[in-house]
């Protein structure tokens, strides 16, 4: 019989490249399959999920390709990157056999319910993957923060940050071969170590209201379950480490 879930609701963070997986492909049906299997083992155990996806699979706001465009104009494009893969995976989610409801910073009712905290906390009462779109609504900030500040208006358990490295290190180990690893921060040492996992912004919302960060591989199949269960995987920031 397998352990029980250590927290009763999650926000989960994913990048919007981590859809393209290792295809030249903006969205990897093989990837999409893959996340939501391990989605489903977590909402099996009862666990209530919200779920915040970058965009940066199908634009990045400051990339290369929109450098020269108006910042403002740019976010807005990748907001709504963020809302092509939000209904991608909703879907993916509907196919798995699990409910799911997407929720929107900006009203595109055709498309996906817009955003409030009543309607979210009602949507993951009622044991929906909810997935939230378009960030903050607002240019200037990332998905970090508006995964940050979702987690704390749904009163998450915890922030898990999925990524392609097993957590957090001293600097980038893709880049540098003596980067060391991290298993347990305080907020405050990250940001003033100012380790890029999340931006500055997304951190201070976290300290301020005590949302602990979870930093984990998400490509390993069967990882989100593990930290789900409490197993010692990944790096922790906050929570009974904060100041």
């Amino acid at each position: 019989m397998s352990a029980g879930p250590i927290y009763k609701r999650i926000l989960l963070k994913l990048s919007g490249e981590s859809l393209a997986g290792d295809s030249a492909l903006s969205i990897d049906t093989k990837v999409l399959d893959q996340m939501t299997s391990d989605l489903k083992s977590v909402v099996n155990l009862g666990v209530q999920v919200g779920v915040v996806i970058g965009g940066g699979n199908i634009f990045r706001g400051l990339s290369e390709k929109a450098k020269d465009m108006n910042r403002v104009a740019a976010d807005h494009m990748g907001m709504l990157a963020t809302v092509i893969n939000a209904v991608a995976l909703g879907d993916a989610v509907k196919r798995k056999g699990m409910s799911a409801s997407v929720l929107t910073a900006i009203e595109m009712n055709q498309i996906a319910a817009p955003f409030s905290q009543r309607k979210a906390h009602q949507e993951l009462s009622d044991g929906k993957v909810v997935i939230f779109a378009a960030g903050t609504g607002n240019p200037f900030f990332t998905t970090d923060t508006a995964a940050a500040l979702r987690g704390v208006e749904i009163e998450a358990d915890v922030l898990l940050k999925g990524t392609r490295v097993d957590g957090i290190y001293s600097s980038d180990p893709e880049q540098d071969s003596n980067a060391t690893f991290i298993d347990k921060l305080s907020y405050e040492e990250v940001m003033t170590r100012n380790l890029r996992v999340m931006d500055q912004t997304a951190f201070a919302l976290c300290r301020e209201n005590q949302l602990a960060v979870h930093v984990f591989n998400m490509e390993i199949p069967g990882n989100l379950l593990k930290v789900v269960q409490g197993h010692a995987i990944g790096s922790v920031v906050g929570g009974n480490n904060a100041e």
